[in-house]
Order: structure tokens, then C-alpha cells, then sequence
């Protein structure tokens, strides 16, 4: 798909602005909805004029966008830039623009936005969210004013500062956490217990991680393995495809809060080698753990407030099945519509037409195998990458969505998947049981 991005490169100098940060409008706080998929939040912005949609991510420092989705935006004072990250290359082309306009809602803006451009497709991740996402946001929004977010309301609350009577009274009932920022990033202090010792851990909370727990293992002395483990993809950063291994540990604690057996992700070194770490840090806390809270960041004033919410004692469950997805975009198909009997005006009887049914077109998604796991159920039944799903257990992917699908395959040990696709023009039909690879052994 081609970006239509009209980069106006100016040869002079560009002087930045030192603000680059979202302020309040005549209020005292604004609220904003998101979307929550696989644990990751989304939120719309309005860019330069264009309604796009953003991924709120705190292990990012600068606001970066890589899809356009076919809109039309000017960006001014555009210069070339170079990313870097997780992922095995050493870095990735893009451009630098300054001075942008940025709102949501009504109340919020940032009249000064700096902007990171990827022009590389494949770091374009709406395939495998299922919907359109154009960019994430990080630092700069969290920078200036305490920000509360509800994941079971689904909303975002965005306090004039942390001395306002709203805030003093909003937290109240949280428990709050020595927070510091570093690099622009946000970072705790929490126990991990791989067997049986607690160990305190410096930890990125990182929005933009879907995963409970990464930990990286040849940052931590003496770190063994925990069994049975898996070699897994792990996800894509700025420099490539990051690998490594999955397990469970013990426990996992931030202060009083404990979580049993949690999944645990495990960079490779070559995945990590190119990402400029802070000073002690041992890993990542992800979605998956802040999910379960409503939090409230306050970088100004160094602290991180939870309160457990209803999602609080959920269990860790892992995809079962093996396999990655992706949404192919979206086609015309037909359904089956059912017509109502009509009533006369002049008689008020029932005249049914010959045909009870019409047919309408929708535009749906389509979904396909993005990559399976080695010696997992999927794989060894013989499902391969590109096949296209047309059905799951009777039901038709057109309408399902991504998260639908992967609440499925994380659902229950022992359920039975039924998957008709399509490959090579020829329908298929698999049949496995879902299996949790990693179980935790004492």
C-alpha cells in the first residue's frame, strides 16, 4: 500500500521546539476512550487534520509513525533519521518532522509535535492487531501531567497535575510505587522468584509489550532456565524479528501484589544486542500484568499508583495452538438476509415476497497464518504459513475478529480446533487439541 506522504524537506536549519508535550484546554482533566487488544492500547489523534490511531507504548521515548492508511497528510521541517531497537539489524531508515499539530478530543493538544516517519511496510502492524493503527505514542504524552488509566472502563483520565483536589482524591485508594524515569522511559523495582528466591529486579513498565513478563538472561548472573521452556518468536522490534524462549516462573511480585506462575519471555542475546539499556535493568513488565490494574503514572512526580481491578486473578494463559496471525486486509462478501413478512396499509394483511430471503454485500476481514511454532499442535498436524482460515469450529473468520481468534486459542488445555483454510485455491480441513507446551513444574 502506498503512503501518500508529502514530505516538504527544508535546507535550513530546524530549530526544535522544547515543549513537544500534550496540554489541557480549559479543564482541570479530559478523559479519552481506548480500544484494548491483546492488552495493548490504542487511542485516536488527530494529526495535521487526518483521525489516526495511535498505540499508547511507555517503552518508547519519541512519537513514531509508520502507516498513513491511504490519508493525506503535510508534514513541514522534514530531515532523514535512523531508528533503533529489539531485533537483530543494526538500525532502520525513516525521517524526522517537526512542528506538527496533534489533538484529541477537545481539550487536548500538542501544538508542537515532533514526529519519527518509518517508511519500511513491514514494521506496519495493523495486520496483526486487526485494525488500522498509524503510530505509537510515548513519552511525550505521559510527560507533563499525572495520566490515570482504567482498563476495565476502558478509559483514559489526564489530571491538570498531581497537587490538583481531583488527583489528591483519585489515588486515595492506590498503592503507590518509588517510580523513576530514565531515558525517558518508566521504570519499578519488583521481586522476581524463578523457583523458590526472590530476587529485585529493575524493570521497564512497558504499555507497548503484550506479554506479562521479559526478562533478559544474559543481563542476570547465574540465570538457569526454568523447565519445560520453549523457543519461540517473541515479536517484532525496530531492527527485525525478535527470538527467544518462553517459560513460567514461580512467582512475580510488585510490592504486596503477587501473581502465580506467570509466562515469561526470554530475549536471545542477538536480539538485544543493538538496544541501548539503562544502568541494572533486568527486563520488561508488560500488559499482560498492568491489565490487571488500574494504574496511574505520574512522571513528574516519580511514582506509579495500582489499584487491582476484576481482571486481578485471571490466569496466565499462553496460545496454545502455535500459531501467529495476520488480517490479509479486507474483501466484498455476500450474506444471506433474511426478509420480514409486510403488512398492507388497505387490508392489513401479511403479503410475503417469493423469496424470503436477499443478499447484501459486507466488506470483511480476511485472516491468514502468519508463522507456527515449531513442533506445536498446529504444526504437527500440517498447517503452514500463508494458508488462509476460512472457518474455526464451524464458525466463519469473516466474522470474527484478531482478538476473537486469539481468545480462542488461549481458551482451555484439551479443546478441540477445527480450522478449514484454503491453500493453493484447494479448502482443507485440521483438526487439533490445544496444548500448553510450558506448564509450571516445581
Amino acid at each position: 500500500m502506498k503512503h501518500k506522504l508529502f514530505l516538504l524537506v527544508l535546507f535550513f536549519s530546524i530549530f526544535f521546539s522544547a515543549q513537544n508535550s500534550f496540554e489541557l484546554l480549559n479543564t482541570k482533566k479530559a478523559v479519552i476512550p481506548f480500544k484494548l487488544i491483546n492488552n495493548l492500547i490504542f487511542i485516536p489523534i488527530n494529526v495535521n487534520g487526518a483521525e489516526l490511531t495511535f498505540m499508547l507504548d511507555t517503552g518508547v521515548a519519541e512519537t513514531i509513525l509508520f502507516s498513513l492508511d491511504n490519508k493525506e497528510i503535510k508534514f513541514l521541517n522534514v530531515e532523514k533519521a535512523k531508528f533503533s531497537g529489539l531485533g537483530g539489524n543494526v538500525s532502520i531508515d525513516g525521517f524526522k518532522s517537526t512542528n506538527n499539530v496533534a489533538k484529541i478530543g477537545d481539550h487536548i493538544i500538542n501544538p508542537s509535535m515532533l514526529l519519527f516517519i518509518v517508511i519500511d511496510e513491514e514494521f506496519n502492524i495493523s495486520s496483526h492487531i486487526g485494525i488500522p493503527v498509524n503510530g505509537v505514542l510515548g513519552y511525550h504524552f505521559f510527560k507533563n501531567h499525572p495520566i490515570s488509566i482504567d482498563y476495565s472502563s476502558k478509559k483514559i483520565t489526564i489530571y491538570e497535575d498531581n497537587e490538583s483536589e481531583q488527583f489528591k482524591k483519585k489515588i486515595r485508594k492506590f498503592d503507590v510505587l518509588p517510580m523513576s524515569i530514565e531515558k525517558d522511559k518508566p521504570y519499578i523495582f519488583a521481586d522476581v522468584e524463578m523457583t523458590n528466591e526472590k530476587k529485585s529486579s529493575k524493570l521497564l513498565i512497558d504499555l507497548g509489550n503484550s506479554d506479562a513478563i521479559w526478562l533478559f538472561p544474559t543481563l542476570i548472573k547465574d540465570f538457569v532456565y526454568n523447565r519445560p521452556n520453549i523457543d519461540d518468536y517473541l515479536g517484532r522490534g525496530f531492527n527485525g524479528d525478535i527470538y527467544g524462549k518462553r517459560s513460567r516462573i514461580h512467582n512475580f511480585y510488585l510490592n504486596d501484589f503477587k501473581f502465580e506462575k506467570p509466562l515469561t519471555a526470554m530475549p536471545d542475546e542477538y536480539s538485544i544486542q543493538h538496544v541501548n539499556l539503562v544502568k541494572d535493568r533486568k527486563g520488561s513488565v508488560g500488559g499482560e500484568i498492568m491489565r490487571r490494574f488500574s494504574i496511574i503514572f505520574d512522571y513528574t512526580g516519580g511514582k506509579l499508583y495500582l489499584k487491582k481491578n476484576r481482571n486481578f486473578d485471571d490466569p496466565f494463559h499462553f496460545n496454545m495452538s502455535g500459531l501467529d496471525f495476520k488480517q490479509d486486509g479486507l474483501e466484498w462478501q455476500e450474506d444471506r438476509v433474511k426478509i420480514e413478512p409486510k403488512k398492507t396499509s388497505e387490508t392489513g394483511s401479511e403479503v410475503t415476497a417469493n423469496n424470503n430471503f436477499q443478499y447484501k454485500f459486507f466488506l470483511k476481514p480476511i485472516f491468514s497464518i502468519a508463522g507456527i511454532r515449531k513442533d506445536s499442535p498446529a504444526f504437527k498436524v500440517g498447517l503452514l504459513k500463508d494458508d488462509r482460515i476460512i472457518t474455526i469450529n464451524g464458525s466463519k473468520t469473516s466474522d470474527m475478529t484478531m482478538e476473537k481468534i486469539m481468545e480462542l486459542m488461549k481458551s482451555e488445555e484439551g479443546r478441540s480446533i477445527t480450522m478449514v483454510i484454503q491453500r493453493k485455491n484447494k479448502e482443507m480441513t485440521f483438526h487439533f487439541v490445544l496444548e500448553d507446551p510450558i506448564p509450571y513444574q516445581e
